[in-house]
């Protein structure tokens, strides 16, 4: 059962933690006593003491409580009120599998020096590969010329983007080298029969090749260069390395290369979204590619790339002859949990391959890639499917109940809400499906060149686990490095000569490992448990949207805009459409009325689904109100404020004290600290970013002020706020749904930032502002509705 998985808030599974861990520990001694028992051994510690050495062990003790004590003051990141960042509790599987592998000290940069924890990573990379929709052919379809992917264990996200973009540039140059080579050198020249497929699907000597063609060839075709040279020319892999040494962007540097071979080529570039991570900037930066060469793709409204900018971009790369060496798309971006257009986008590069532009598709899905598990298949849905009689089906049924631990069918795991609704609950909390247009993005994956994924983010495993899983697996060879010292065998059955690390913890693998081999990376495991974060996700945003009553001096407007705005709706529908998830969707309602409901009414179930971000992130920013008092006398002068008055709502309209509000509330909700205190003294945690005009461009940040109803400032950024649910039981605690908990708790803070702000700059509006919370008896002339 899923609650078995997790330590828990309150450590409920504490007890099975410390077996587990004792385990470890004695199996790990065992193994120290068990080999070669007859060796020598040091003094223990005991040993010593007795013998009078003062050996330090009270100071030892001493300081190690010290920092237990401080650690306590850490991120309580398994507790319902943490929605900061894209972490909650880690899986008791990779908790205790990263703790006994520690013991072992292994270092996966090599089989020989860890031959268990080496083919562990290799199975983990082989499943995050089917997770994310990679088929893997057998070994004799793969003798066949079959393509196989390949992933393995980055220390996290950024080091895999860097290893994407270092192939990426490393395949478009290759062509270039080898058909310099060829041309150049003597011990090359048998080489000249060496053919290869362009994009117009015409067979071609590769040396005859003019730069822009021998620049975007055919991705595969590439990959293949190297071992056709060997056969078509019979040399050995040996000298091809040797000759390609003078040759190989590796070893000249991207400025010489050019200076050498494509002089009168521009230098290539990157383009990424607004959304991207910084991550991709620093890989510019160290792969020579240069930060200002990774361009920035607009993105709309809904901070998913725009797939007419990248059009644009395209257009005026193939116009000016500039290579372009990858194309980033963000499956899950950090702040906005926003996935972009991939389907649209891998139209738009098969358009360009006929146009005769090709480069390397990635998918940064360090947060988004495990929500793919959604989508994924079990073997009992296969039988399932397979099944020809009612018979068959129950009796298959009954072994998925055996299987599961269910006590029925009713209890068995769920595709959640979505076209195949219905109202079974997965036994701790309802799920929920992805909607149309991310189904469509996470399909189209399986075309990406490379994708980057975050076991330690959405695979709730411990840090540090990041993986980059390749389409192809041969083009890790182009930036294969192999070292004497450690390349004693098979290079193949190495993880550790692929990537940017050296030494790497087998403790990670491990970890991963364990926890896929007991939370299946399909919609019964891993999709169950995100599908069900994305339920607390949605019954969050609802409480966002109902957040402000009329007598606050707040309101909130929610990045993720309403499913009314996205079609162009009147304001008086959107607000009609607020009114309805304040009143069908949050108002007090338990899961199991919430399902009822949503389960008799389609248009309130289609609503639920679409609200909200494309994953589990909802990012929102506040703005607060003044209550003030306008007098005048009956020829429309001003007057005694005792005569003819009348209280109405100003709104600050100003983004400067917008952002100084929402900055007041992040603080509040914050460790940035240390403290030696021994508990968090804050409330909630959340985090918090900004648009920036500068990344986002002008009009997207001058929209969502206008949406906040603030003045737009051309070069101010708008700060935001940012909650993640990636608690499965945020719903379904024993006390029922804990948003409004949550929800209470962001509302004291927000009214506490409005009237700090408020003091602080009370003549904003150039009218007396009565500073004190208006009562809810009164009713005030005119009030700001919620903003979207």
């Amino acid at each position: 059962m899923p609650a078995a998985w997790f330590l828990g808030p309150k450590a409920e599974n504490g007890e099975f933690l410390r077996e587990m861990i004792n385990l470890a520990l004695t199996e790990a001694i065992g193994a120290r006593q068990d080999y070669q028992p007859d060796d020598p051994t040091i003094p223990s510690i005991q040993e010593l003491e007795n013998d009078g050495y003062r050996v330090g062990t009270d100071i030892f003790r001493a300081r190690f409580q010290e920092i237990l004590d401080y650690l306590r003051g850490s991120v309580p990141m398994a507790s319902y009120r943490n929605q900061s960042h894209m972490y909650w509790d880690t899986t008791l599987p990779s908790v205790v599998g990263y703790f006994a592998t520690m013991l072992y000290n292994q270092n996966n940069c090599t089989p020989e020096a860890s031959p268990i924890t080496t083919a562990l990573e290799m199975e983990v990379g082989d499943d995050l590969c089917r997770m994310l929709g990679y088929t893997i052919p057998d070994r004799e379809a793969v003798r066949h010329g079959a393509i196989r992917p390949w992933g393995h264990i980055t220390c996290d996200g950024s080091v895999a983007n860097i290893e994407s973009m270092w192939a990426a540039r490393n395949i478009k140059y290759l062509p270039v080298a080898l058909a310099a080579a060829i041309r150049e050198d003597p011990k090359m020249a048998a080489g000249r029969s060496l053919t290869v497929r362009t994009l117009q699907n015409k067979r071609r000597h590769v040396h005859e090749l003019d730069a822009w063609t021998l620049l975007n060839l055919p991705i595969d075709e590439v990959i293949k260069l190297p071992r056709r040279l060997r056969e078509a020319a019979g040399f050995s892999e040996a000298k091809v390395k040797a000759a390609m040494a003078e040759y190989s962007i590796q070893d000249l540097g991207l400025i010489e290369f050019h200076r050498r071979y494509l002089k009168d080529t521009p230098p290539p570039v990157v383009m990424a979204p607004a959304t991207a991570h910084y991550s991709w900037h620093k890989a510019g930066s160290i792969l020579g590619i240069g930060r200002a060469s990774v361009i920035g793709v607009k993105v709309d409204l809904d901070a998913r790339t725009s797939a007419v900018d990248l059009r644009r971009l395209l257009d005026e790369c193939l116009a000016e002859g500039r290579p372009v060496a990858q194309v980033v798309a963000v499956v899950g971006s950090t702040e906005e949990s926003a996935v972009d257009p991939l389907h649209e986008i891998v139209k738009i590069r098969n358009e360009f391959r006929e146009l005769g532009l090709e480069f390397c598709l990635h998918a940064d899905a360090a947060w988004g890639g495990y929500f793919a598990s959604m989508l994924r298949e079990t073997a009992w849905d296969r039988r399932l499917a397979a099944a020809t009689t009612e018979a068959e089906r129950e009796e298959l049924e009954r072994g998925m109940v055996r299987a599961f631990g269910a006590d029925d069918p009713e209890a068995l795991p769920t595709s959640g809400l979505g076209d195949d609704f219905n109202r079974r609950s997965s036994a701790f909390a309802p799920d929920i499906a992805l909607n149309r247009y991310v189904r469509r993005q996470y399909e189209s994956l399986q075309h990406c060149d490379t994708i980057t994924v975050d076991p330690h983010k959405g695979g709730f495993v411990v840090y540090p686990a990041g993986a980059l899983c390749y389409r192809n697996g041969e083009l890790r060879n182009i930036i294969a490095f192999a070292s004497p010292v450690v390349a004693h065998g098979d290079i193949d059955q190495s993880v550790g000569f692929y990537g940017i690390e050296g030494s790497k913890p087998g403790a990670a693998a491990t970890a991963v490992y364990l926890s896929h081999s007991l939370i299946p990376t399909d919609r019964t495991g891993y999709g169950a448990l995100l599908g069900k974060c994305m339920f607390a996700s949605k019954r969050f945003y609802a409480g966002l949207v109902g957040i402000s009553k009329d007598e606050d001096p707040f309101y909130v407007t929610t990045f993720q805009r309403l499913p009314a705005e996205k079609a162009g709706a009147t304001r008086a529908q959107v607000r009609d459409q607020i009114d309805l998830i304040r009143r069908e969707i949050y108002a007090s309602l338990s899961d199991s009325d919430l399902m009822e409901a949503l389960s008799r009414d389609y248009e309130l179930r289609e609503l639920f689904t679409e609200m909200g971000s494309d994953q589990c992130i909802v990012a929102y920013t506040f703005n607060y109100r003044t209550l003030w008092h306008h007098a005048q006398t009956e020829g429309g002068h001003n007057h005694d404020h005792q005569s003819h008055g009348h209280s109405r709502w100003g709104q600050n309209r100003s983004i400067e004290r917008c952002n100084e509000m929402n900055e007041r509330m992040f603080e509040a909700m914050s460790l940035q600290r240390f403290s030696d205190e021994g508990v968090p003294p804050v409330d909630m945690l959340v985090t918090s970013s900004s648009f920036d005009p500068e990344s986002y461009g002008q009009d997207f940040v001058d929209a969502y002020a206008r949406r906040i109803g603030l003045d737009p400032e051309p070069g101010l950024g708008i700060k935001f706020l940012i909650s993640t649910q990636q608690n499965p039981w945020m719903t379904s605690t024993k006390y029922g749904d804990y948003t409004p908990k949550i929800i209470q708790t962001l509302h004291g803070i927000a009214a506490k930032a409005a009237d700090y702000v408020i003091k602080r700059h009370w003549t904003d509006h150039g009218e007396e502002h009565d500073r004190r919370r208006h009562s809810p008896g009164e009713t005030p002339g005119k009030i700001p509705g919620h903003h979207h």
